[in-house]
């Protein structure tokens, strides 16, 4: 007998790990897998940030718990996979969300500022996606990988944008998740990304303000920005088993900016 929707969609007994889950888009991302009933734990580099997050997943009926890690190192790299192993026993969904960005001029774009975005950007994503796979997924024969990359890994820039490093980092992304999606496919774990657009974040925060909020949400088709609800519904498809058929696959949530860049 087929499952209703709300059986495919719930989460209640699985694990999942939120990598920059303290605030922003990482915070609305494990909202929306605990809401649906999932264990969380968050990490990201401040523990202050990290209890307020937790706090605030509580305050919201779901069981979550914090362990800082700063994700650009390996060594903590391997230390958040066994402290989350140990803590949930098997991770099913892991997000991989850290990020940062960087703007300069490519001509005057500073070498460790490169590696800095490589590194947290994609480097990151590769280690923890192996540790969790090799550990506990591919055991397993099942799990969902969700990578958060951008829309800013499908094109160039428009003027006034000089972010080179992000926009690579973000395409790798999209690609890494392509080509592991294919690999793991036999060991029953699915691997997708979402491409957010602008949403107004600390990572957008100066660039919005540069550019002008209204002005940039005015070139959306939907002519608005993401707010704290808009990323919930397709994490919930990738995590659950509403979506255990789609897996390789870049979806943009970004008001469709993407169905009309080059347009």
């Amino acid at each position: 007998m087929s499952r209703s929707v709300q059986q495919l969609f719930d989460l209640r007994g699985r694990t999942a790990l939120v990598t920059g889950g303290s605030r922003g888009l990482g915070l609305q991302i494990a909202e929306s897998l605990g809401e649906a009933g999932a264990t969380v734990v968050i990490s990201a580099r401040k523990v202050a940030e990290l209890e307020a997050g937790v706090a605030h997943l509580k305050a919201r009926g779901i069981e979550a718990s914090a362990i800082a890690a700063d994700a650009s190192q390996p060594e903590e790299i391997h230390r958040l996979a066994d402290e989350s192993l140990a803590r949930l026993g098997q991770v099913d969904i892991l997000v991989n969300n850290a990020g940062a960005t960087w703007g300069a001029p490519a001509e005057d774009h500073p070498l460790e500022a490169w590696d800095k975005i490589m590194n947290l950007n994609v480097r990151s994503i590769f280690l923890l996606s192996q540790q969790i796979g090799r550990r506990s997924m591919i055991p397993a024969k099942s799990g969902r990988i969700i990578n958060i990359a951008s829309i800013a890994g499908m094109a160039g820039n428009p003027q006034g944008m000089q972010t080179l490093a992000y926009n690579s980092s973000k395409a790798a992304v999209i690609n890494f998740t392509r080509t592991l999606a294919g690999e793991w496919g036999v060991h029953g774990i699915t691997v997708n990304a979402i491409a957010p657009g602008f949403f107004p974040s600390r990572m957008t925060h100066g660039l919005l303000e540069k550019l002008g909020a209204d002005e940039v949400a005015s070139h959306a088709p939907l002519r608005r920005l993401g707010d704290d609800e808009d990323l919930k519904g397709a994490v919930l498809l990738f995590a659950s088993d509403a979506g255990k058929h789609i897996t390789g696959q870049s979806l943009p949530v970004d008001g469709g900016v993407s169905a009309i860049i080059g347009g």
